[in-house]
């Protein structure tokens, strides 16, 4: 915070203000809340009591002196209820409005222009990552990268043929598929496992085709389906 206000006091603004500002919002800010910009009002006139704007990364605050400087009044609206920002340069200086989303609209006039001017792309910046918003790495980003490794068994699924589905219990006979409850036939679990490391990585991977379609057709459970797939997937 004390590096971005000694850029700030670089441009003009009137340092008294700024410390009577900064004094306040030591107590103001909330956790992982930083100061981006200040800007002080300096009208034609001698400005006594300057209103000031600070933009945060999560909000705008509104700083106005009250009786006669022994006090000040903050307002401040999060960036999710701003709707947009504009500034209006004239010959002695800088308008600096907001909208907010219940319609309501705040200017702060007498504004430096350069001073209005970062206020206007602050304020863009902020409002531009609430409307695209950084996104975490997704799974399907993890698969891409797991993908290649499948690349050949993939292609060979694509040559298949597809056929219409007329009757989903004539598709693959459970029988047929190896799979048998572990629940019912306990003593066959051991045997299953035995059985998989004997099988040729393109067998494995038939079996695995075949739990999906059982799957897909509602024979069996996800757990069940992911306890075999990843049984399967261990001797792949």
């Amino acid at each position: 915070m004390i590096d971005n206000l000694k850029k700030i006091l670089n441009e003009d603004q009137d340092p008294k203000a700024i410390e009577k500002i900064t004094s306040k919002l030591s107590n103001l800010l909330m956790s992982n809340e930083e100061v981006g910009y200040i800007a002080v009002q300096k009208k034609p006139a001698v400005t006594i009591l300057p209103d000031s704007i600070v933009v945060t990364n999560k909000r705008i605050i509104l700083c106005k002196p009250k009786n006669l400087g022994l006090s000040m009044e903050f307002v401040d609206y999060d960036w999710d209820d701003i709707a947009g920002s504009f500034v209006k340069e004239g010959i002695l200086g800088a308008d600096f409005t907001f909208n907010t989303k219940s319609d309501l609209t705040h200017t702060v006039d007498y504004l430096p222009k350069n001073q209005a001017r970062k206020l206007y792309t602050y304020a863009k910046e902020q409002l531009d990552l609430l409307k695209n918003p950084v996104s975490a790495p997704t799974a399907s980003s993890v698969v891409e990268e797991i993908a290649p490794v499948y690349d050949e068994v993939v292609e060979e699924v694509e040559e298949v043929a597809t056929e219409e589905v007329t009757n989903f219990a004539e598709i693959i006979p459970v029988e047929q598929s190896g799979y048998r409850d572990e629940k019912q036939f306990p003593d066959e679990k051991l045997n299953a496992e035995s059985g998989l490391a004997s099988l040729t990585q393109d067998q494995l991977f038939e079996k695995l085709q075949n739990y999906k379609k059982l799957l897909d057709n509602g024979l069996i459970l996800q757990g069940e389906y992911d306890k075999l797939k990843t049984e399967i997937l261990s001797y792949l």
